[in-house]
Parts: C-alpha cells; sequence; structure tokens
C-alpha cells in the first residue's frame, strides 16, 4: 500500500463520526507512541529522557515543514490560544478581527487589549455570514490599523479566508496573525505569508488536547514583545544564578519547557499527515464534502458553506428551517455532529467512510424537518 494508503487504514473509529471540527479522536498510531514513550518516561533512565526530550525538535521540525517556514520560527505551545496570547499580549495598535470570531481569538484579543493599558485596541467589524473577505478588510484599513487576526477556516461555516489576498490587502507591514486550527495539516496553503500562524493536534491531526503550536515571522519577532517569555523562552536550558534575556528565536514565546507526553503526540500526529501528504488529505476531504453537498441539497437542507471548493476546508454548515429537529435526527441515527444555535455542523476527514455518509443521507431522509 502506498503511504496515503496507509494513513487512510488508520480511521477506524465508530461509523456515523462526522464531528472532525470539534475533536479529532486519537489515531493507533498517537496512541500507541504515547503508551511507548509513557513506559520510557517509566523507566527514570538519562537515556530514556534524552530520547523523549527529542521529540520537541521532532515536532517543530515536522510543523515548520508543513508551515513552510523556518525551524526556528516554531515554538510549542499548550495550545493554540497560547501562541495567540503570546501574539496579543506583546503587540500594540489596533487589531482588526470580526465580532463573530473564534473565542481563541475574540476573547484573547479583548482580554489583551483591557491589559494593555490603551497600547492594543479591537477594531471588531461585522462581515456578511461572518466572511472575512479582502474587501471587507480593506473598508476598516486606516492608518492606526497594525494587523489582522482571522481564522484560516471559520468554525461556525466553514468559510476559508485566502490569506494571500488579505495579504495583499493590508500590505507588507501590519501582521496577519492566522488561526489555522481548522486547516493546518488538511489544507494545502502559502502559511509563510502570515507573520503569526498558531495552531493545535486536537482535532485533524488527532493528537488530543496539550499539542499547540505558532510560528512568528522575523517581522513579527521584532514588533512582539514576548512579555510572557519564562525559563522556557531563553537560550541555554535552565537560567540558574542568572537573568537572560529572551531567545533571539521565537523560543522567546514560551513559558516552559512543553508536556513530554503532548509532544511525542503532535510529533506523531504531524508526522502522519508529512507521510500522507497534505494535498491527498484535502483531496480526500473535497470529495467527502462534495457528497455531503450532494445530500444536503437533494434533501433541501440549505447550506451557509462556501461551494467553491478554494473556499472551504472539511466543515459544512447546515442551515435548515429547525436546526433541532435536523439534530435529533442525526443523534437518533447515532451521527455525531455539532448543533450551535442556527446552523448544524458536520465536518468529514480523509477517512471519513463511504457507511458514515451514508448515514448522514438515511438520517436526513427519515427526519421530519420543517422546510426541508
Amino acid at each position: 500500500m502506498s503511504a496515503f494508503d496507509d494513513y487512510l487504514a488508520t480511521f477506524e473509529g465508530d461509523p456515523g463520526y462526522l464531528d472532525w471540527a470539534a475533536f479529532g479522536p486519537l489515531s493507533p498510531t498517537v496512541r500507541a507512541e504515547v503508551f511507548a514513550d509513557a513506559d520510557l518516561l517509566g523507566s527514570g533512565r538519562p537515556s530514556s529522557r534524552k530520547l523523549i526530550a527529542e521529540r520537541a525538535d521532532q515536532a517543530r521540525a515536522s510543523a515548520a515543514d508543513l508551515l513552510g517556514v523556518e525551524q526556528e520560527r516554531v515554538t510549542l505551545q499548550p495550545s493554540a490560544t497560547h501562541g495567540l496570547m503570546h501574539a496579543l499580549y506583546g503587540f500594540s495598535g489596533e487589531v482588526i478581527a470580526s465580532s463573530a470570531e473564534s473565542p481563541s481569538i475574540a476573547v484573547t484579543l479583548e482580554r489583551a487589549a483591557q491589559a494593555s493599558s490603551g497600547a492594543l485596541a479591537a477594531r471588531w467589524i461585522t462581515p456578511d455570514k461572518t466572511f472575512v473577505t479582502p474587501d471587507v478588510v480593506a473598508e476598516a484599513l486606516d492608518d492606526d490599523v497594525t494587523a489582522l487576526a482571522v481564522s484560516h477556516v471559520d468554525f461556525r461555516t466553514g468559510y476559508r479566508a485566502d490569506l494571500a489576498a488579505l495579504r495583499d490587502v493590508i500590505g507588507p507591514h501590519r501582521l496577519l496573525i492566522v488561526n489555522a486550527v481548522q486547516s493546518f495539516g488538511i489544507v494545502d496553503d502559502d502559511f509563510s505569508v502570515a507573520d503569526v500562524v498558531v495552531g493545535h493536534g486536537d482535532k485533524w491531526l488527532r493528537a488530543a488536547r496539550g499539542t499547540g503550536f505558532a510560528s512568528f515571522s522575523a517581522q513579527a519577532r521584532e514588533r512582539i514583545a514576548p512579555v510572557l517569555s519564562g525559563v522556557g523562552g531563553v537560550e541555554g536550558g535552565l537560567p540558574v544564578d542568572a537573568l537572560p534575556q529572551p531567545a533571539a528565536s521565537a523560543a522567546a514565546y514560551q513559558i516552559n519547557r512543553p508536556d513530554q507526553l503532548s509532544v511525542a503526540r503532535l510529533a506523531i500526529g504531524l508526522r502522519d499527515v508529512h507521510n500522507a501528504g497534505v494535498v491527498n488529505i484535502e483531496t480526500a476531504i473535497r470529495e467527502r464534502v462534495d457528497r455531503i453537498f450532494e445530500i444536503a441539497e437533494r434533501h433541501g437542507i440549505p447550506v451557509v458553506t462556501p461551494r467553491d471548493p478554494a473556499r472551504r476546508a472539511g466543515i459544512v454548515a447546515f442551515a435548515p428551517e429547525a436546526p433541532a429537529a435536523l439534530a435529533a435526527a442525526l443523534t437518533n441515527a447515532g451521527v455525531v455532529a455539532t448543533t450551535r444555535g442556527a446552523t448544524v455542523r458536520v465536518s468529514a476527514h480523509a477517512g471519513t467512510s463511504n457507511n458514515s455518509l451514508q448515514m448522514l443521507d438515511d438520517a436526513i431522509g427519515s427526519a421530519i424537518i420543517p422546510g426541508a
């Protein structure tokens, strides 16, 4: 079998799971690595501890490779939100963000602004359908704006922002801060156009919580003070009887050394994606999402997610007249999805089976949904 076939073979969950945007069940390769590394840590031997410590460099190297950036730009974080905190608490000026942004961006930006004594401010925009397009960003720009914070893929609607176009609109001197939680590892895009990229392995990488990472460009490191830098953010290991300056690399944006088993999970999740190929994963997801669109159209379920493959990833958001009725039908049929407000969100991965999609089709077809 090919490396991609091997990757698909690791999707062994129960049929009907269409909630990858909420949580990615741990892959068998990640689970096996956790057990093996836990055994090594159980020995206490220096050689075992050294082997586990090397996972951090492996994870950073793999993340940098998939991001298309130098390894010195990448730092490991407990979560994507931690990476955003480093980016925003040390920044000044006005940051454009959608009022419907993911809480990781919205809450962090608001808290950072409150703590900045006026040095940082949020400029909230309310784009149509929550789609952060180049046009809506251009309308909000003026000389006071110093950055744009945006989700690459919107967690509500599945809209995929055009990073290259957003970079062109804001220009080279404003920072582009990107939350790639819903896209990293499944979307083949040029992340190098962004100054800050944060991600997390708990969804599409199938590595669970504690597996965050962040990338900081040279421009970002020049303009973002490492105010949350701790003992893990210096060169040369643990500083004893010394007060060194923060590291010159992205390592400055780190509080302490990362959790070892979390890093192991991230390293293996990244390795599996690298071996399978992001392009292959994206193609497989696109085929499954196309079928979800076809199912929705055949049953008359409105969809708010863009149909253009270039403007979506793995999320499809239904907008039925009675979302509770649709949600109940899916639950009764064993289909796992997320209901939030007026939408029912389903999300498919490369290994989502035809059986799971058929369960979705059957559940919608058997439901009594007004307007469907």
